[in-house]
């Protein structure tokens, strides 16, 4: 449990839980998406804003796994309107096949929650051979968002409503790769869990301030952002045995639990107090300061090309 709790300029700190930030908020009439959402974060992402009378569809890799949260967040709000669907962020194929769904099922979209990710300890590859943290972290929302890009541009247009497109990064941006991005992506000889990790976290941030410039740009009322969930010992660590011991003997009191770790998640997704914010970090459901790598505009441009290129957008 953290122990800290000094309140920012949005009245909530780093104890604050998801339910505490969204409190009184009313999500009925909204869709969103949440992209690993069978566990941690993910999945009381799900849960809270269920609560608050979104419908939400899980997109996962797990379908059995999301099944049983959905069932217990029914059995809390028996009329919460949740769904279940395939994703596998790792597959290029996956991710287009997800959003041919979607656009297949007529749903509309405000809230798009890039939230899953991988932290892999051994070199490996996705499906298309690209390597794995950057293409599940980064490439495969990357698609991900510019597929549903447009269905979330006319659910804003007909609902009159602003869409929110929030990317889960982390402070591990800050220990990311130096140098060009092409010298890393798929170099086994140069692999770095620590390093991979953090590229493609920076990349989450880069993406979310580059999409950000581009839909203020064409004056589309749709919001990007990125944010720091805090340090939380969740699956994302499964493999990492020393640091589950590291935060179970000795640092658990300054660990988040995931109430708190989907707090700045749910407060993009559902507060009036972020409408027509766009392009910025948060850190404990308030405004924070990224690498300045991570606020490079240039590099955000660079990455954007880069990543049209590797999905096949150009």
């Amino acid at each position: 449990m953290w122990i800290f709790g000094r309140k920012g300029a949005s009245g909530f700190s780093a104890s604050s839980t998801a339910e505490e930030v969204t409190e009184g908020i009313h999500g009925y009439g909204l869709t969103a998406i949440v992209t690993g959402a069978t566990s941690g974060i993910g999945s009381e992402t799900a849960r809270v804003l269920a609560l608050r009378g979104v419908h939400v569809i899980m997109a996962v890799r797990n379908r059995e796994k999301a099944i049983q949260v959905k069932e217990k967040i029914l059995q809390d709000k028996p009329d919460a309107k949740v769904d279940v669907m395939e994703l596998d962020l790792s597959s290029m194929t996956s991710v287009r096949d997800f959003a041919a769904k979607y656009h297949s099922s007529g749903l509309p979209l405000n809230i798009l929650v890039n939230n899953a990710g991988v932290l892999s300890p051994k070199f490996k590859l996705s499906k298309e051979n690209i390597e794995l943290h950057f293409a599940t972290n980064h490439l495969g929302h990357f698609l991900l968002t510019n597929l549903l890009l447009e269905t979330m541009k006319t659910t804003s247009v007909e609902q009159k409503t602003e869409g929110r497109i929030i990317n889960v990064s982390s402070e591990g941006h800050r220990f990311a790769y130096s140098g060009p991005l092409s010298d890393y992506t798929n170099n086994e000889s140069s692999y770095n869990s620590v390093y991979a990790y953090g590229l493609s976290k920076l990349a989450n941030i880069l993406h979310a301030n580059e999409l950000a410039r581009l839909l203020k740009e064409d004056g589309v009322n749709i919001t990007a952002n990125s944010l720091h969930p805090g340090f939380i010992d969740t699956e994302l660590f499964r493999g990492h045995n020393i640091f589950s011991v590291i935060c179970n003997r000795i640092l658990r009191y300054f660990i988040k639990d995931v109430s708190q770790g989907a707090s700045t998640t749910c407060y993009l997704a559902l507060n009036p107090q972020v409408r027509g914010i766009t392009g910025e970090f948060f850190s404990d459901s308030n405004l924070a300061k990224p690498s300045l790598r991570a606020k490079d505009i240039e590099l955000a441009k660079e990455l954007w090309d880069f990543s049209m290129g590797f999905t096949s957008l150009k």
